[in-house]
């Protein structure tokens, strides 16, 4: 398998490139897609010796395979969150859960609404919301 593809595929793909390009053509295209494999393989390898060069002797310990992406399934990884059973450290969010919950709640007035049991003090129930034209 070459980078996924099926060898019937390439040999798909060669033969419609023969009859597109024509025996005049080909072989010039087919020197030049060779210069460019020599050209790609001495690249990687000379990428492949620079990050070796500059990792040291690290660079044999790592198990390539284990970082190959095509690995991760998505779904698997949700499954295994949600079915662990570990406890979570808690977050800030739940430290600060229990403080709004035992907040007052503010009881409607025996008319209806709000206003009259506002718990800010000095502000005027009558008085329009305050708006920042210039804030967003």
């Amino acid at each position: 398998m070459f980078f996924g593809i099926d060898m019937e595929k390439i040999v798909i793909i060669l033969v419609v490139a023969a009859l597109l390009l024509g025996p005049e053509k080909l072989p010039r295209y087919a020197e030049l897609l060779a210069k460019f494999t020599v050209r790609a393989r001495d690249w990687l390898n000379g990428a492949r010796s620079r990050v070796k060069d500059e990792m040291g002797e690290d660079f044999d310990d790592i198990e390539w395979r284990k970082l190959d992406p095509r690995q991760y399934d998505p779904r698997r990884i949700i499954r295994d969150a949600l079915l662990d059973d570990t406890p979570s450290p808690p977050s800030r969010a739940s430290a600060i859960a229990p403080a709004v919950v035992a907040a007052p709640a503010v009881a409607p007035s025996p008319t209806g609404t709000l206003a009259d049991s506002d718990p800010r003090p000095g502000r005027d129930p009558d008085a329009p919301v305050p708006f920042d034209s210039e804030a967003t």
